[in-house]
């Protein structure tokens, strides 16, 4: 079983955490009332998806 030689300093730890952040998702504007909304999901705020109504609002 593999067992580290030296103990890790907290730099070098924190630095290799510091690599794993969360990102912002992407936002496309909707083609019916250009409010932004996630890719491939339909439009929250008017409820249209590839131009027709699939949640009745």
């Amino acid at each position: 079983m593999a067992v580290p030689k030296k103990k890790m300093s907290r730099s070098r730890t924190r630095q290799r955490k510091a690599t794993w952040k969360v990102a912002n998702p992407h936002t496309s504007p909707c083609p019916q009332c250009n409010a932004q909304k996630l890719s491939h999901r339909a439009c929250p705020s008017c409820g249209t998806y590839q131009g027709r109504e699939v949640i009745p609002t």
